[in-house]
């Protein structure tokens, strides 16, 4: 309510004040009760917080006491709301500072910021096409990129072999070292730890006080079981968790079925995608959000060989031969350059009507008649939209021939890249039909009907 007098005064309005400012001055006690009793019936969410305000040299009394009136009768036809015990301050300026910081509001109406986000990488080490990287990026005040080499999943299993193999190893350790490289080179880290996600998550959460947790989901059991576990902890902390879908050639969220409806046959499965939209990829930033300055976690060694139980002095070829996958290096940045070489070497061999479309697809790979992108896949190193799409670039009019087909498959003039988008139909029919039964809740097991020769 303004303090200050109305300049404009009608002569009733002087004439009626001239009495009441004649009167006594014990006739301001019920001024003062009137204001007593309408602080209790107003709502406290019209009451204006206590300011600090000039004095007026002259105040109009009367004037007051009609204006009180008639907030007094609007306040009786407001509902009544129930009593709550109020901890923020009246006073603006004497309003404590909570837990959680003031996130910067944003003129075009997005949600605010949160103060730190942590990424849990996956089989999903890569910085392009990676849709929980950028989300975390987005939302985000800072980033915390970490990733744990569980020691579940080396050493010797219940049979006397190696859960993971050395040569599955090393190229994890290349991988992870290339990621940590890729998102150095763009302003953060990767923090690297050896133990088990749900502990490493709830100690880098609580040090550097994220809001949520984000990570891509996977499709194997021990996988979902992971899943669970850490929601079930984060929960328990108030924390968020984002998950993400970013494995496969086809979103999880645009198949025209609820995955306890997916087909059993891969027949079946193709003839349901038939036409599916492949959504875009999403282009790596060339800046990423800093790491929490709360905390001071440190980004950690990776692990050796030697670390995780394998025998670094292993023979590592049957035979005494060295096995044709020895000479792959792992990471996101080989993974790149020998897709963009695999896409050359297609455009220049296209298969020129030949009657064995799959013999001459055949002959446009590399070593051993393969395109060595398989293990890549399986890393996340490179994802299969990235993989599409770089092929469509290269050469659209062989690589989007097959898509564009109504029968839905492939035909004589079809070339190796053509091939090559169906054997990643055939994976992604694998991932969904795995991630289908890998439900702890799952029961009613169907056989399921593929055939061998899909990418991993």
């Amino acid at each position: 309510m303004d303090s200050k007098p109305n300049p404009t005064v009608t002569p009733e309005e002087t004439e009626q004040e001239q009495p009441i400012q004649r009167s006594n001055p014990l006739s301001l006690i019920p001024t003062a009760s009137i204001s007593l009793s309408l602080s209790t019936l107003l709502t406290s969410h019209l009451l204006a917080p206590n300011r600090i305000a000039h004095t007026p040299n002259k105040v109009n009394i009367p004037s007051q006491i009609s204006s009180l009136s008639r907030y007094s009768i609007s306040s009786t036809l407001l509902p009544s709301k129930p009593f709550f015990k109020s901890t923020v301050s009246a006073n603006p300026l004497q309003k404590t500072l909570t837990l959680d910081p003031i996130r910067p509001s944003n003129p075009s109406g997005a949600a605010a910021l949160r103060r730190a986000a942590v990424v849990w990488f996956r089989n999903d080490l890569r910085v392009h096409d990676n849709e929980c990287l950028a989300a975390a990026n987005d939302d985000s005040l800072s980033v915390l990129p970490v990733y744990c080499f569980d020691p579940r999943d080396y050493g010797k299993s219940s049979s006397g072999f190696d859960k993971t193999g050395p040569y599955r190893t090393t190229f994890l350790l290349e991988s992870v070292s290339d990621l940590r490289k890729n998102l150095q080179d763009r302003g953060s880290d990767l923090v690297v730890r050896v133990g088990r996600p749900d502990t490493v998550l709830l100690e880098v959460v609580k040090a550097v006080g994220a809001d949520a947790v984000y990570m891509h989901r996977e499709v194997s059991h021990d996988e979902v079981k992971a899943e669970e576990k850490i929601e079930e902890a984060m929960k328990d902390e108030g924390i968020e968790v984002k998950y993400y879908w970013g494995s496969t050639l086809y979103h999880l969220e645009d198949l025209p079925f609820e995955l306890t409806q997916m087909p059993t046959n891969y027949g079946g499965f193709k003839d349901k995608v038939k036409g599916l939209e492949v959504r875009k990829t999403i282009e790596g930033s060339d800046k990423l959000k800093g790491l929490p300055k709360k905390g001071g976690v440190e980004p950690g060694e990776i692990p050796s060989l030697a670390d995780l139980g394998i025998n670094p002095n292993a023979p590592m070829g049957q035979n005494g031969k060295t096995a044709a996958n020895a000479s792959l290096v792992g990471g996101e940045t080989e993974a790149l350059q020998r897709l963009k070489n695999f896409a050359v070497e297609c455009k220049a061999k296209p298969n020129n009507g030949s009657k064995d479309g799959a013999k001459s697809a055949n002959n446009i790979y590399g070593a051993n008649f393969s395109c060595k992108i398989s293990p890549w896949l399986a890393m996340g190193c490179l994802s299969p939209r990235s993989m599409f799409d770089e092929l469509k670039k290269s050469a659209s009019s062989m690589s989007s021939a097959a898509f564009n087909k109504k029968n839905g498959g492939p035909s004589s003039d079809d070339t190796g890249m053509n091939w090559l988008m169906y054997e990643l139909m055939w994976r992604d029919f694998f991932r969904f039909i795995t991630r289908k039964y890998s439900s702890a809740k799952q029961h009613g097991y169907a056989p399921v009907t593929a055939c061998t020769g899909a990418l991993a």
